[in-house]
């Protein structure tokens, strides 16, 4: 269906699909605006609906280009046989930085989407979306030894947590990363700065 636009050169694709995921990301499905999104891209209007046939098209386009992204270079890539929370949650902050070195606003689009209340959208993205948390997100914590916590932890807590505290870093550096001129320096400097933390939490939950 969108052959057309799957066969431009990568960086082309690439210029297209940041300007409008950035352009959905802020402003939601009804005030995203197309003349902001070929301007940002550098191409016509006509060559966008060229590849695409209208605003929806488009915006279910991104939506599927993101989960797709998210799948292969996040979900199957993380190693469950590796049962320490503190390791899989470095495997998650590893990949998921690197998407927003390449789609800065990737995360915050989803995040838009998800809760995008156009009549639209909202039931194809509702069903979109049922798949995501079912099949991608529940793999995070699957095949994790809970016997590594303390005694008289309360585990589901002490994840909720951990998991904020992870997400909280990830978000704050994924600014950095936005705006970075020099993509893998930073990366590598964001990861040294993270063990740290990871550390500091598992010396308080873990025996």
């Amino acid at each position: 269906m969108f052959s057309k636009f799957l066969n431009l050169k990568p960086d082309k694709q690439m210029r297209i699909i940041n300007a409008a995921i950035r352009e959905f990301a802020q402003k939601g499905y009804e005030n995203a605006s197309t003349n902001q999104i070929v301007k940002e891209a550098d191409i016509s209007k006509g060559i966008l609906f060229h590849y695409f046939k209208n605003k929806k098209d488009l915006f279910l386009f991104l939506y599927d280009f993101a989960v797709d992204t998210l799948k292969e270079d996040y979900f199957e890539k993380l190693d469950t046989t590796s049962r320490d929370i503190f390791e899989r949650l470095r495997q998650v902050s590893v990949y998921k930085l690197g998407i927003v070195g390449r789609y800065p606003e990737i995360y915050n689009f989803l995040m838009a989407a998800h809760f995008e209340e156009s009549a639209e959208v909202r039931h194809d993205i509702a069903k979109r979306d049922n798949e995501l948390l079912a099949k991608g997100y529940g793999k995070v914590y699957e095949n994790i030894d809970f016997s590594l916590f303390k005694e008289g932890v309360d585990i589901k807590k002490a994840i909720e947590i951990i998991s904020w505290s992870v997400e909280g870093f990830a978000m704050k550096e994924q600014e950095k990363l936005k705006h970075s001129v020099d993509l893998e320096k930073d990366y590598q400097s964001i990861l040294a700065g993270f063990d740290p933390y990871l550390d500091m939490l598992k010396k308080s939950f873990y025996k």
